[in-house]
Protein backbone atom coordinates (compact mmCIF):
# COMPACT_ATOMS: atom_id res chain seq x y z
CA UNK A 1 0.00 0.00 0.00
CA UNK A 2 2.86 2.31 0.87
CA UNK A 3 4.52 1.51 -2.46
CA UNK A 4 1.31 2.34 -4.38
CA UNK A 5 1.04 5.74 -2.76
CA UNK A 6 4.64 6.50 -3.64
CA UNK A 7 4.08 5.60 -7.30
CA UNK A 8 0.87 7.71 -7.46
CA UNK A 9 2.67 10.73 -6.04
CA UNK A 10 5.49 10.37 -8.56
CA UNK A 11 2.96 10.17 -11.45
CA UNK A 12 1.18 13.31 -10.26
CA UNK A 13 4.44 15.25 -9.97
CA UNK A 14 5.62 14.15 -13.41
CA UNK A 15 2.23 15.04 -14.97
CA UNK A 16 2.27 18.51 -13.41
CA UNK A 17 5.79 19.11 -14.64
CA UNK A 18 4.90 18.05 -18.20
CA UNK A 19 1.77 20.26 -18.22
CA UNK A 20 3.81 23.24 -17.05
CA UNK A 21 6.39 22.70 -19.77
CA UNK A 22 3.64 22.44 -22.42
CA UNK A 23 2.00 25.69 -21.25
CA UNK A 24 5.28 27.60 -21.22
CA UNK A 25 6.17 26.24 -24.66
CA UNK A 26 2.89 27.41 -26.20
CA UNK A 27 3.14 30.80 -24.54
CA UNK A 28 6.65 31.38 -25.87
CA UNK A 29 5.59 30.87 -29.48
CA UNK A 30 5.46 34.09 -31.60
CA UNK A 31 2.01 35.55 -32.36
CA UNK A 32 1.04 37.10 -35.68
CA UNK A 33 -1.00 40.34 -35.38
CA UNK A 34 -3.27 40.85 -38.36
CA UNK A 35 -4.53 44.20 -39.55
CA UNK A 36 -7.52 45.33 -41.50
CA UNK A 37 -6.73 46.48 -45.00
CA UNK A 38 -8.51 49.43 -46.62
CA UNK A 39 -8.38 51.27 -49.92
CA UNK A 40 -8.79 54.93 -50.80
CA UNK A 41 -12.24 55.86 -52.10
CA UNK A 42 -14.01 58.67 -53.94
CA UNK A 43 -16.46 60.71 -51.86
CA UNK A 44 -17.78 64.19 -51.06
CA UNK A 45 -16.19 65.89 -48.06
CA UNK A 46 -18.15 68.59 -46.28
CA UNK A 47 -16.71 70.56 -43.41
CA UNK A 48 -19.48 72.06 -41.32
CA UNK A 49 -20.37 73.47 -37.95
CA UNK A 50 -23.60 72.84 -36.07
CA UNK A 51 -25.94 75.45 -34.58
CA UNK A 52 -28.84 74.44 -32.34
CA UNK A 53 -32.01 76.47 -32.12
CA UNK A 54 -35.69 76.70 -33.01
CA UNK A 55 -37.91 77.51 -35.97
CA UNK A 56 -40.02 80.62 -35.48
CA UNK A 57 -42.21 82.85 -37.68
CA UNK A 58 -40.50 85.92 -39.08
CA UNK A 59 -43.57 88.03 -38.26
CA UNK A 60 -45.54 87.24 -35.11
CA UNK A 61 -47.76 89.71 -33.28
CA UNK A 62 -49.81 89.67 -30.10
CA UNK A 63 -53.37 91.01 -30.30
CA UNK A 64 -54.18 93.01 -27.16
CA UNK A 65 -57.49 94.08 -25.66
CA UNK A 66 -58.55 97.71 -26.09
CA UNK A 67 -61.01 97.54 -23.22
CA UNK A 68 -61.04 96.13 -19.71
CA UNK A 69 -63.75 93.61 -19.00
CA UNK A 70 -64.69 89.95 -19.34
CA UNK A 71 -64.36 87.77 -22.43
CA UNK A 72 -67.93 87.22 -23.58
CA UNK A 73 -67.30 85.17 -26.73
CA UNK A 74 -64.34 83.66 -28.62
CA UNK A 75 -64.94 83.14 -32.34
CA UNK A 76 -61.66 81.52 -33.42
CA UNK A 77 -59.52 78.51 -32.52
CA UNK A 78 -55.71 78.10 -32.58
CA UNK A 79 -54.49 76.84 -35.95
CA UNK A 80 -57.18 78.63 -37.95
CA UNK A 81 -56.28 80.96 -40.79
CA UNK A 82 -57.52 84.49 -40.22
CA UNK A 83 -57.72 87.56 -42.42
CA UNK A 84 -57.03 91.13 -41.44
CA UNK A 85 -60.11 92.63 -39.76
CA UNK A 86 -61.72 89.30 -38.79
CA UNK A 87 -63.27 89.16 -35.31
CA UNK A 88 -61.37 87.04 -32.78
CA UNK A 89 -63.32 87.70 -29.58
CA UNK A 90 -65.78 90.03 -27.89
CA UNK A 91 -65.30 91.73 -24.53
CA UNK A 92 -68.12 92.59 -22.16
CA UNK A 93 -67.41 95.88 -20.45
CA UNK A 94 -67.40 95.91 -16.65
CA UNK A 95 -67.66 99.64 -15.92
CA UNK A 96 -65.92 101.28 -13.02
CA UNK A 97 -68.32 102.91 -10.55
CA UNK A 98 -66.14 106.00 -10.15
CA UNK A 99 -65.91 106.53 -13.90
CA UNK A 100 -69.69 106.15 -14.26
CA UNK A 101 -70.29 108.64 -11.48
CA UNK A 102 -67.94 111.19 -13.06
CA UNK A 103 -69.52 110.68 -16.50
CA UNK A 104 -73.06 111.18 -15.12
CA UNK A 105 -71.92 114.30 -13.28
CA UNK A 106 -70.45 115.63 -16.53
CA UNK A 107 -73.81 115.07 -18.27
CA UNK A 108 -75.66 117.02 -15.57
CA UNK A 109 -73.25 119.94 -15.89
CA UNK A 110 -73.59 119.84 -19.68
CA UNK A 111 -77.40 119.87 -19.40
CA UNK A 112 -77.32 122.92 -17.15
CA UNK A 113 -75.02 124.74 -19.57
CA UNK A 114 -77.18 123.73 -22.52
CA UNK A 115 -80.44 124.87 -20.89
CA UNK A 116 -78.88 128.18 -19.92
CA UNK A 117 -77.46 128.72 -23.42
CA UNK A 118 -80.83 127.84 -24.96
CA UNK A 119 -82.71 130.41 -22.81
CA UNK A 120 -80.08 133.02 -23.54
CA UNK A 121 -80.31 132.36 -27.28
CA UNK A 122 -84.13 132.57 -27.28
CA UNK A 123 -84.06 135.84 -25.36
CA UNK A 124 -81.46 137.36 -27.66
CA UNK A 125 -83.44 136.28 -30.73
CA UNK A 126 -86.51 138.26 -29.53
CA UNK A 127 -84.34 141.27 -28.62
CA UNK A 128 -82.74 141.17 -32.10
CA UNK A 129 -86.18 141.05 -33.73
CA UNK A 130 -87.08 144.19 -31.74
CA UNK A 131 -83.76 145.69 -32.80
CA UNK A 132 -82.67 145.89 -29.15
CA UNK A 133 -79.31 144.13 -29.69
CA UNK A 134 -76.86 143.85 -32.54
CA UNK A 135 -76.37 140.93 -34.96
CA UNK A 136 -73.03 140.18 -33.30
CA UNK A 137 -74.65 139.55 -29.91
CA UNK A 138 -77.16 137.17 -31.50
CA UNK A 139 -74.42 135.21 -33.29
CA UNK A 140 -72.48 134.91 -30.03
CA UNK A 141 -75.47 133.46 -28.20
CA UNK A 142 -76.16 131.00 -31.04
CA UNK A 143 -72.51 129.89 -30.94
CA UNK A 144 -72.72 129.34 -27.19
CA UNK A 145 -75.83 127.21 -27.70
CA UNK A 146 -74.12 125.03 -30.31
CA UNK A 147 -71.09 124.59 -28.04
CA UNK A 148 -73.26 123.58 -25.09
CA UNK A 149 -75.19 121.11 -27.28
CA UNK A 150 -71.95 119.55 -28.48
CA UNK A 151 -70.65 119.23 -24.94
CA UNK A 152 -73.88 117.50 -23.85
CA UNK A 153 -73.66 115.06 -26.74
CA UNK A 154 -70.01 114.30 -25.94
CA UNK A 155 -70.85 113.69 -22.28
CA UNK A 156 -73.67 111.27 -23.22
CA UNK A 157 -71.40 109.39 -25.64
CA UNK A 158 -68.71 109.15 -22.98
CA UNK A 159 -71.14 107.55 -20.53
CA UNK A 160 -72.30 105.05 -23.16
CA UNK A 161 -68.70 104.13 -24.01
CA UNK A 162 -67.92 103.54 -20.34
CA UNK A 163 -70.97 101.31 -19.92
CA UNK A 164 -71.10 99.48 -23.27
CA UNK A 165 -67.87 100.25 -25.12
CA UNK A 166 -69.73 101.84 -28.03
CA UNK A 167 -71.41 105.17 -28.72
CA UNK A 168 -74.32 106.21 -30.94
CA UNK A 169 -72.07 108.57 -32.86
CA UNK A 170 -69.49 105.90 -33.76
CA UNK A 171 -72.13 103.39 -34.85
CA UNK A 172 -70.50 99.99 -35.45
CA UNK A 173 -67.07 101.12 -34.24
CA UNK A 174 -66.41 99.61 -30.82
CA UNK A 175 -63.47 98.65 -28.64
CA UNK A 176 -65.30 95.59 -27.29
CA UNK A 177 -64.76 93.65 -30.52
CA UNK A 178 -61.20 92.29 -30.85
CA UNK A 179 -60.12 92.08 -34.49
CA UNK A 180 -57.01 90.76 -36.19
CA UNK A 181 -54.60 93.39 -37.45
CA UNK A 182 -52.85 91.04 -39.94
CA UNK A 183 -53.62 87.99 -42.05
CA UNK A 184 -52.04 84.73 -40.91
CA UNK A 185 -52.41 81.69 -38.69
CA UNK A 186 -53.58 81.85 -35.08
CA UNK A 187 -50.78 80.27 -33.01
CA UNK A 188 -52.38 80.60 -29.60
CA UNK A 189 -55.39 82.02 -27.78
CA UNK A 190 -54.28 82.09 -24.14
CA UNK A 191 -57.60 83.33 -22.74
CA UNK A 192 -60.95 81.59 -22.27
CA UNK A 193 -64.54 82.80 -22.18
CA UNK A 194 -65.18 84.34 -18.77
CA UNK A 195 -61.58 85.45 -18.22
CA UNK A 196 -60.97 89.04 -17.16
CA UNK A 197 -58.82 91.18 -19.46
CA UNK A 198 -57.05 94.51 -19.05
CA UNK A 199 -56.92 97.13 -21.77
CA UNK A 200 -53.66 98.21 -23.39
CA UNK A 201 -52.53 101.70 -22.39
CA UNK A 202 -49.44 103.76 -21.65
CA UNK A 203 -48.93 102.06 -18.29
CA UNK A 204 -49.95 98.48 -19.08
CA UNK A 205 -49.30 96.37 -22.18
CA UNK A 206 -52.73 94.78 -21.78
CA UNK A 207 -53.96 91.19 -21.88
CA UNK A 208 -52.96 89.15 -24.92
CA UNK A 209 -56.04 87.85 -26.69
CA UNK A 210 -54.26 85.92 -29.46
CA UNK A 211 -50.88 85.37 -31.12
CA UNK A 212 -50.95 85.51 -34.92
CA UNK A 213 -48.12 84.80 -37.37
CA UNK A 214 -47.48 84.42 -41.08
CA UNK A 215 -46.43 80.75 -41.31
CA UNK A 216 -45.36 81.24 -44.91
CA UNK A 217 -42.22 83.06 -43.74
CA UNK A 218 -40.23 81.07 -41.20
CA UNK A 219 -36.71 81.59 -39.90
CA UNK A 220 -34.23 79.50 -37.94
CA UNK A 221 -32.94 81.17 -34.79
CA UNK A 222 -29.97 79.53 -33.09
CA UNK A 223 -26.53 80.02 -31.54
CA UNK A 224 -22.99 79.35 -32.76
CA UNK A 225 -19.95 78.88 -30.52
CA UNK A 226 -17.31 81.61 -30.57
CA UNK A 227 -14.72 79.15 -31.90
CA UNK A 228 -16.80 78.71 -35.08
CA UNK A 229 -18.39 82.12 -35.59
CA UNK A 230 -15.30 83.48 -37.33
CA UNK A 231 -15.66 80.83 -40.04
CA UNK A 232 -19.20 81.73 -41.08
CA UNK A 233 -20.57 84.66 -43.04
CA UNK A 234 -23.93 85.98 -44.20
CA UNK A 235 -25.23 84.20 -47.27
CA UNK A 236 -23.94 80.73 -46.37
CA UNK A 237 -26.24 77.78 -46.94
CA UNK A 238 -27.64 75.81 -44.01
CA UNK A 239 -29.07 72.32 -43.84
CA UNK A 240 -31.77 72.09 -41.17
CA UNK A 241 -32.66 68.87 -39.40
CA UNK A 242 -35.94 69.05 -37.46
CA UNK A 243 -36.33 66.67 -34.55
CA UNK A 244 -40.06 66.24 -35.11
CA UNK A 245 -39.67 65.32 -38.81
CA UNK A 246 -37.41 62.33 -39.43
CA UNK A 247 -35.30 61.92 -42.56
CA UNK A 248 -36.09 65.42 -43.81
CA UNK A 249 -33.60 68.20 -44.55
CA UNK A 250 -34.64 71.80 -45.12
CA UNK A 251 -32.58 74.41 -46.95
CA UNK A 252 -31.95 77.80 -45.38
CA UNK A 253 -29.70 80.80 -45.94
CA UNK A 254 -27.82 82.62 -43.20
CA UNK A 255 -28.95 86.25 -42.99
CA UNK A 256 -27.86 87.49 -39.56
CA UNK A 257 -24.89 87.03 -37.21
CA UNK A 258 -25.05 88.86 -33.89
CA UNK A 259 -22.25 91.43 -33.40
CA UNK A 260 -22.16 90.61 -29.68
CA UNK A 261 -22.03 87.22 -28.01
CA UNK A 262 -23.83 86.10 -24.89
CA UNK A 263 -22.51 83.97 -22.03
CA UNK A 264 -24.27 80.61 -21.82
CA UNK A 265 -23.10 77.78 -19.55
CA UNK A 266 -19.66 79.36 -19.29
CA UNK A 267 -19.11 79.73 -23.05
CA UNK A 268 -19.66 82.60 -25.48
CA UNK A 269 -22.46 82.00 -27.96
CA UNK A 270 -23.42 84.20 -30.93
CA UNK A 271 -27.09 84.27 -32.02
CA UNK A 272 -27.68 83.67 -35.73
CA UNK A 273 -30.75 83.76 -37.98
CA UNK A 274 -31.43 82.07 -41.30
CA UNK A 275 -34.34 82.31 -43.75
CA UNK A 276 -35.93 78.90 -44.40
CA UNK A 277 -36.75 78.15 -48.00
CA UNK A 278 -40.37 76.99 -48.56
CA UNK A 279 -40.92 73.23 -48.75
CA UNK A 280 -44.43 72.15 -49.74
CA UNK A 281 -43.77 68.52 -48.79
CA UNK A 282 -43.74 69.24 -45.05
CA UNK A 283 -45.59 71.52 -42.65
CA UNK A 284 -43.31 73.27 -40.19
CA UNK A 285 -44.78 74.43 -36.89
CA UNK A 286 -43.61 77.31 -34.74
CA UNK A 287 -41.03 76.50 -32.04
CA UNK A 288 -39.87 73.22 -33.59
CA UNK A 289 -36.37 72.46 -32.30
CA UNK A 290 -33.81 72.12 -35.07
CA UNK A 291 -30.10 71.65 -35.75
CA UNK A 292 -28.47 73.63 -38.53
CA UNK A 293 -25.42 72.32 -40.35
CA UNK A 294 -23.57 75.36 -41.67
CA UNK A 295 -21.41 74.35 -44.62
CA UNK A 296 -17.95 75.92 -44.17
CA UNK A 297 -16.13 74.10 -47.00
CA UNK A 298 -17.09 71.44 -49.48
CA UNK A 299 -15.27 69.30 -52.05
CA UNK A 300 -17.09 66.82 -54.26
CA UNK A 301 -15.75 63.61 -55.81
CA UNK A 302 -12.30 63.63 -54.24
CA UNK A 303 -10.03 60.73 -53.21
CA UNK A 304 -10.17 60.21 -49.47
CA UNK A 305 -9.26 57.78 -46.70
CA UNK A 306 -10.50 57.24 -43.18
CA UNK A 307 -8.69 59.38 -40.62
CA UNK A 308 -8.25 56.28 -38.46
CA UNK A 309 -5.47 54.96 -40.74
CA UNK A 310 -3.35 58.10 -40.48
CA UNK A 311 -0.11 57.99 -38.53
CA UNK A 312 2.31 60.73 -37.47
CA UNK A 313 6.06 60.71 -36.99
CA UNK A 314 8.14 62.68 -34.50
CA UNK A 315 7.98 65.76 -36.72
CA UNK A 316 4.18 65.57 -37.02
CA UNK A 317 4.42 64.56 -40.65
CA UNK A 318 1.53 62.43 -41.87
CA UNK A 319 2.08 58.97 -43.30
CA UNK A 320 0.30 55.69 -43.95
CA UNK A 321 1.59 52.15 -44.27
CA UNK A 322 1.06 50.56 -47.68
CA UNK A 323 1.01 46.83 -48.33
CA UNK A 324 4.05 45.72 -50.31
CA UNK A 325 3.84 43.46 -53.34
CA UNK A 326 5.39 40.47 -51.64
CA UNK A 327 4.06 37.09 -50.59
CA UNK A 328 4.33 37.94 -46.91
CA UNK A 329 2.19 40.61 -45.34
CA UNK A 330 4.61 43.46 -44.96
CA UNK A 331 4.01 47.21 -45.08
CA UNK A 332 6.09 50.25 -45.97
CA UNK A 333 5.81 53.79 -44.68
CA UNK A 334 4.62 56.38 -47.25
CA UNK A 335 4.27 60.10 -46.50
CA UNK A 336 1.15 61.76 -47.89
CA UNK A 337 -0.27 65.26 -48.32
CA UNK A 338 -3.82 65.75 -47.00
CA UNK A 339 -6.54 68.30 -47.67
CA UNK A 340 -10.06 68.92 -46.37
CA UNK A 341 -11.40 66.79 -43.50
CA UNK A 342 -14.89 66.34 -42.10
CA UNK A 343 -13.68 64.66 -38.92
CA UNK A 344 -14.23 61.12 -40.27
CA UNK A 345 -12.74 61.10 -43.75
CA UNK A 346 -9.87 63.20 -45.08
CA UNK A 347 -8.91 64.22 -48.60
CA UNK A 348 -5.60 62.87 -49.97
CA UNK A 349 -3.76 65.20 -52.34
CA UNK A 350 -0.47 63.38 -52.91
CA UNK A 351 1.37 60.20 -51.96
CA UNK A 352 -0.95 57.31 -52.81
CA UNK A 353 -3.23 56.09 -55.59
CA UNK A 354 -6.76 54.78 -55.62
CA UNK A 355 -5.53 51.17 -55.98
CA UNK A 356 -3.14 51.14 -53.01
CA UNK A 357 -3.90 48.94 -50.00
CA UNK A 358 -3.44 50.65 -46.65
CA UNK A 359 -2.76 49.09 -43.26
CA UNK A 360 -5.75 49.69 -41.01
CA UNK A 361 -6.69 48.87 -37.43
CA UNK A 362 -5.49 45.76 -35.63
CA UNK A 363 -7.81 42.78 -35.86
CA UNK A 364 -8.95 40.92 -32.77
CA UNK A 365 -7.77 37.57 -34.18
CA UNK A 366 -4.50 35.92 -33.15
CA UNK A 367 -2.76 33.31 -35.24
CA UNK A 368 0.03 31.18 -33.81
CA UNK A 369 3.02 30.55 -36.00
CA UNK A 370 3.51 26.86 -36.41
Amino acid sequence: MKKFKTILLVVILVGSFVATLFYLFNKSKPVLVEYEEVKPFITDIIKKTVATGTIIPRKEIAIKSNASGIIEKIYMLPGAHINKGDIIAKVKIVPDIINISEAESRIERAKISFDNAKLDCERNTKLFENEAISKTDLITSELNLKTAKQELSAAENNLQIIKEGISKKDGSVTNTTIRSTISGTILDIPIKEGNSVIQSNNFNEGTTIASIADMGQLIFEGKVDESEVGKIKIGMNLLLSVGAIENAVFDAQLEYIAPKGIIENGTIQFPVKAAIKPNTNYYLRANYSANADIVLQRKDKVMAISESVLQFDANDKTFVELKTKTKTKTYKKVYIETGLSDGVNIEVLKGITINDIIKGQEKSIEKIVE
